[in-house]
């Protein structure tokens, strides 16, 4: 089969690899669509040497299954899903109280195994998970099925973790419409009563958060104010919650002098971006408010995952795609670094 490998630092080629063999509790998937995110981009450009063998990107995966191990059960060939991008040990207290993106057997560093980024993955013509890895979703398009996978898995996860500052009336930030943060305009729009405004540098990106519904949309550059038209537009209290999709210096400063007294900062984006002013002393200025909390949010859990393919079976979250070939991967990769992708660049073998 052909398959998107990271083959060294910087270097990503379509080569030709055996079929994966299945054990007895896998599925054999073939793939529909594999989206390309900004995490696999990150692995890419590392310019060191992450492993000796070829790795296999692609972890938002949607397909049909083809193959079905010997002990799985509830299964059969012809089912179309996509899959659950962390690969968990589903008995630890962690995984068993919902938190499988935290498990457990993932240590400190909290990351459990992730096709393509630490295990085989799916840009390729098949892939295999473990069976319990696998959602159905029904007749939904594999284009529209593959982001939900991560893009709004993510964005919904670290929404719902600010969930007790979305009243009605209030205000959301979303910085940074790309893959993620134009399907998290929409999910707030589907599941909160607030106002959500758009940051960005590119004014096309802010057309398309306003086309995701969102209620106004900032361009932002060096030196332009942000901040204080987001305290005027406020009140001068700030907004009630920020999810940063883009995780650099500037969006972690802007966030930090944005949000609001109670208010909550997401870290989304893995820009490796410091936030400013975060420390111990009496708030006020533009440091961290009184009462507002911090949380570096990851992925998302099985139960967030299946409440977005319901939203997406339902049209209340819809995917903007840039559909590409699988053999034209490079490309998109090469448009993702850019910043020229608008919404999710989608993979198809």
């Amino acid at each position: 089969m052909r398959a998107l490998q990271w083959t060294g630092p910087e270097t990503i080629a379509v080569n030709e690899i055996p079929v994966p063999d299945i054990g007895p509790n896998d599925l054999l998937i073939q793939v529909g669509a594999a989206g390309v995110c900004h995490s696999d981009l990150t692995l890419v450009n590392f310019p060191y040497q992450l492993r000796d063998d070829p790795l296999t990107l692609g972890h938002e995966i949607a397909g049909t299954i083809a193959a079905v191990g010997s002990e799985v059960s509830g299964r059969e060939v012809g089912e179309r899903g996509l899959v659950y991008l962390f690969w968990t040990c589903g008995v630890c207290r962690e995984c068993v109280s919902g938190n499988e993106n935290v498990c457990l057997a993932a240590g400190r560093v909290a990351m459990p195994p992730c096709p393509g980024l630490t295990i085989e993955g799916g840009m390729a013509e098949y892939v295999r998970i473990p069976a319990n890895t696998f959602v159905p979703v029904g007749d939904l398009d594999f284009l529209q099925a593959a982001p939900v996978a991560d893009a709004a898995l993510t964005a919904y996860h670290a929404i719902r973790g600010a969930e007790e500052q979305l009243r009605p009336g209030g205000t959301a930030l979303a910085i940074g419409i790309g893959g993620l943060g134009h399907v998290a305009v929409q999910i707030l729009r589907a599941i909160s009563g607030v106002r959500v405004v758009a940051v960005d540098v590119s004014q096309e990106k802010l057309d398309l958060a306003t086309a995701c519904g969102a209620d106004l949309g900032i361009l932002a550059g060096d030196g332009d104010g942000v901040a204080q038209q987001l305290l005027d537009l406020t009140g001068g209290r700030g907004v009630d919650a920020v999810f940063d999709f883009v995780g650099i210096d500037s969006t972690a400063k802007l966030a930090v002098e944005s949000v609001a007294p109670n208010g909550a900062y997401r870290m989304v984006g893995i820009g490796g971006g410091t936030p400013p002013d975060i420390n111990a002393g009496p708030a006020g200025g533009p440091g961290l408010p009184w009462g507002a909390t911090v949380r570096k949010s990851l992925g998302g859990t099985r139960g967030d995952l299946h409440a977005c393919v319901a939203l997406a079976q339902a049209g209340k979250i819809h995917m903007e795609v840039e559909r590409y070939d699988l053999t034209e991967g490079p490309e998109a990769f090469a448009r993702l670094d850019k910043g020229q992708i608008r919404g999710r660049a989608v993979l198809v073998p």
